[in-house]
């Protein structure tokens, strides 16, 4: 127990406290600018077991804000980075990297057996996916989020308080809200709320009490407030009503990946592309780890992922990128 020494003195843990966040399993939602240090910290104080789940690569405008990754990482899956990062910060825990997309066809089976979900995307429809998927299997789940100096973060126990669309109620529309691209994000920012979060989580794991309401921080300022929200039992869709229209939306197959000059087409049907035979089709093709090809096309990049996935780079047109997904991956 000589690793985790600090939190053995500590009241608000010891070594009951530390026991029980070793028997802990909690699955982190998106490696990048949130998911980094919240897997960070769940890897350092001695979590048991970490599922890190990201579609994703590593770009190097990353690297200024993402603390799982480095310049060698550079165009490798965040997902297999970042599993192979938490064993070499800690060998003694359990850690499984899953390279794919977060959508309704998965998303149950995402949170199976877990005892908290921790979000760290910067996509709102993927955490309205996540409410309604943590709401009807009662799986307490942390939403946090960041733009330019100011973050939030909420603890959300099914049942007992009140989960996302309590408060938001309806997804706003595509283009109607800044973005990490547009506003930017101030790098402390990311660390102190992923760490904020962390600490929540380790709370739960034993069994303490949690903050109840939404923290929101200014890190310029340094002006923290947290607002009480109540439960809207008969009114929410999602608790109240069990009414979950993001698990039974139609999943589109082609996303436009917002102030990144890409899109990423997903297969209708469950593939499993053989990547070793894909990158011997070309000649400038280039494996990045193990579960990802990059296919430099002149204007245009192909990101072939093993569940057959693609982020097509150089064009915001899904026509064009679903031509270029046809013409070197195949229907």
């Amino acid at each position: 127990m000589e690793r985790y020494a600090r939190h053995l003195v500590l009241p608000e843990i010891g070594e009951e406290g530390q026991e029980k966040i070793r028997k802990g399993t909690i699955a982190v939602f998106g490696l990048g600018a949130l998911g980094s240090p919240i897997t960070d910290a769940l890897a350092r104080t001695g979590v048991g077991e970490l599922k890190l789940i990201d579609r994703d690569f590593v770009e190097l405008s990353n690297l200024n804000h993402q603390i799982l990754f480095d310049e060698s990482d550079v165009g490798k899956p965040k997902a297999e980075v970042a599993e192979k990062r938490v064993r070499e910060i800690n060998s003694e825990i359990q850690v499984e990297g899953k390279v794919t997309n977060i959508d309704t066809k998965n998303v149950e089976e995402l949170i199976k057996e877990v005892d908290l979900v921790m979000d760290g995307t910067d996509n709102l429809e993927v955490r309205y996916l996540t409410n309604d998927a943590c709401v009807k299997q009662g799986v307490p789940w942390i939403y946090t989020a960041v733009l330019a100096t100011y973050g939030m973060t909420k603890n959300i126990i099914p049942g007992e308080n009140a989960c996302l669309r309590c408060f938001f109620h309806e997804k706003p529309p595509a283009g109607s809200m800044e973005t990490c691209e547009t506003a930017g994000v101030l790098f402390t920012l990311p660390r102190i709320m992923g760490n904020i979060a962390a600490t929540e989580a380790i709370k739960y794991l034993m069994g303490k009490q949690m903050r109840k309401g939404l923290l929101t921080f200014d890190v310029w300022s340094s002006d923290f407030e947290i607002t009480q929200i109540e439960r809207k039992e008969e009114k929410c869709k999602a608790c109240g009503q069990r009414d979950f229209q993001f698990l039974t939306k139609e999943e589109g197959t082609v996303t436009e990946l917002c102030g990144r000059n890409s899109v990423q087409i997903t297969p209708a049907g469950e593939e499993n592309i053989d990547l070793k035979k894909l990158v011997k089709r070309f000649d400038n093709a280039k494996k990045m780890g193990d579960k990802m090809v990059k296919i430099p096309t002149g204007e245009f990049e192909l990101n072939v992922f093993g569940d057959g996935r693609a982020i097509i780079e150089g064009t915001e047109d899904p026509k064009k990128a679903k031509s270029l997904y046809s013409q070197y991956v195949g229907n």
